[in-house]
Formats: C-alpha cells, structure tokens, sequence
C-alpha cells in the first residue's frame, strides 16, 4: 500500500477529508492517505511542500501560486472551494479600536509572511485606499493561538482569519470583529509536489475522485450541520450560515483565475514577476 501525506488547516472546509479517511475509501483502493494538520495555515504548508514533508495540500489559492512563482516545485490541480474565503478582521475584545479606519497604519498579526493572513492585510488595505508602504505593520504570531496571545498582551493591533473559525473567540469575548475582507477569488485549491506528481498522476487522481464524491453531496450528509458544530466548537446557525455560503469544487482552476490573482499580487507589489498558467497549473487527463 502506498503511503501519500496531505496536509491542510484545522477547519470546518477540510471535514470532508476526515470523513473519507475515517470511512477507509483510500485504503480501498490500496492508499494509505496520512492528513497533517497545519496550524500555522498556508505558509507552514508552503514550507513543507518545498521540503517534500507532504506530497499535497489543500491550500489558500493566493498563497501558492505566490510560492509557486517564487519557486514551489508544486502544481496546482483543482480547485477544492469555489467560494471566497470571508476574513473577519479582528481586535482585542477590550481593544480601543472599533472600525476599519482605525487600523490604518496599525500592527496586523500575521501566521508567517507570504502567508494568507499577510497577503489579505494588503488587499484589506488596497480595499481601504491605505498607502500600502506606510500603512502596514506585521507581527509575525504563527497561529491562531499566536494571534490571541498577541492582541490580548497588545503586541499585535488586528488579525485576519477566517471569519467561522474565530466566531467562538468573538464569542467568547477574546476577540472582536470589526469587519470582514472576502477574497476575490476561490479560497482554496489542491497542490501536489511536481516530483511526487510525476511519478504518482494515477494515486493523486483516485484521491481526487474520492474526495469530489464526498463533496458533490457534502451538504446533503444527514445531520452535517450538527456534526461541524460539534466537532469545530460551532454554534449551530453559524454552522449553517457558513454551510448556504460555501460551494465546493471539483473543477480546474481557470487561466482567467490565475491570471487575475498574479495580477492583484503583482499591483500589490508583494510579487515581483509572474509564471505562465501551465507553469503553475497542472491539468490531470
């Protein structure tokens, strides 16, 4: 049986992962998956990526094709979810900061640079006509939990994450949103290392198969909504708000796609050149 590891956040997106681990469909058909869970999100996995830790991973679109560019020996080979990605743009529950405006020029919490909760502060302060040069400061926190340490001892001024994932912070009264950032395009693709790729294009296909079966029919799983909140600490119409915005994918990403977020990141400046589509876009026949 050959062994293929896959890493991917913590989060509510990737329950469709475990339910197909947890049912023994890869090993059906003779593949030990192994899921790593990455904490410290797309830049962690970019790391790993590089040094082969993982042979896939479900990551944030903008963040590997930047790696890609920069040199990621990975391709990108579908889209997982369609839908945007909603940053909630959060403060320290006591913070004296209470709308957008107020955080021009302050410290964002980011996981790691060139990671998404970097990329989306300058697209949140392109968003805002912020001068990107001088209104942005980072704090590198590593993780969720990083973030929460930061703002709460007042080392960090904001922190964008997924809006659902830190709904219990907000709840709780850890963190306030203040507003929230939508990606401008699909929030999260399947990367597979080119070396692993070459010689494993029938494994990863399967995988892929598996996968998009469970995702066609994700939201017609009896009780789903119940079995996300219990397992993510959710409350359950959170649950079901996030579940009527998310639409999973089992397409390829488009040119047009690739194109317009090379296109963001370059006029961000936080890319300096950009990679043809097939250089960062592997179609699977």
């Amino acid at each position: 049986m050959k062994t293929i590891k896959i890493g991917g956040v913590p989060e509510h997106f990737n329950l469709a992962w475990y339910l197909t681990l947890k049912n023994g469909e890869y090993k059906a058909q003779d593949i030990n998956l192994r899921w790593e869970d990455y904490h410290g999100g797309t830049g962690q996995m970019n790391k790993a990526l590089r040094k082969g830790d993982i042979d896939m991973a479900v990551i944030l679109t903008e963040g590997i094709i930047k790696d890609i560019v920069e040199g990621n020996p990975s391709k990108i080979v579908q889209i997982f979810v369609q839908s945007p990605l909603i940053w909630g743009i959060h403060v320290a529950h006591d913070s004296k900061f209470k709308s957008i405006d107020d955080l021009k020029g302050k410290r964002a919490a980011i996981s790691r640079y060139g990671s998404g909760s970097h990329l989306m502060a300058y697209i949140n302060a392109e968003n805002n006509n912020w001068n990107l040069d001088e209104d942005l400061k980072f704090e590198v926190i590593q993780d969720l939990e990083g973030a929460v340490k930061a703002l709460t001892n007042g080392d960090a001024d904001y922190f964008m994450w997924e809006k659902f994932t830190t709904k219990p912070l907000v709840d709780d009264k850890i963190f306030k949103c203040v507003d929230y950032c939508p990606t401008p395009w699909p929030c999260f693709v399947i990367a597979v290392r080119n070396e692993f790729l070459e010689s494993n294009e029938e494994d990863v296909k399967t995988i892929l198969d598996i996968i998009n079966n469970t995702t066609i029919e994700f939201k017609d799983i009896p009780s789903i909504d119940k079995t996300i909140a219990n397992r993510y600490n959710q409350k359950l119409k959170d649950v079901q708000e996030w579940l009527s915005l998310t639409e999973w994918s089992q397409d390829i990403i488009n040119e047009t796609t690739v194109n317009k977020v090379q296109n963001e990141l370059m006029d961000l400046d936080i890319m300096k050149k950009r990679k043809d589509y097939n250089q960062i876009v592997k179609i699977l026949k």
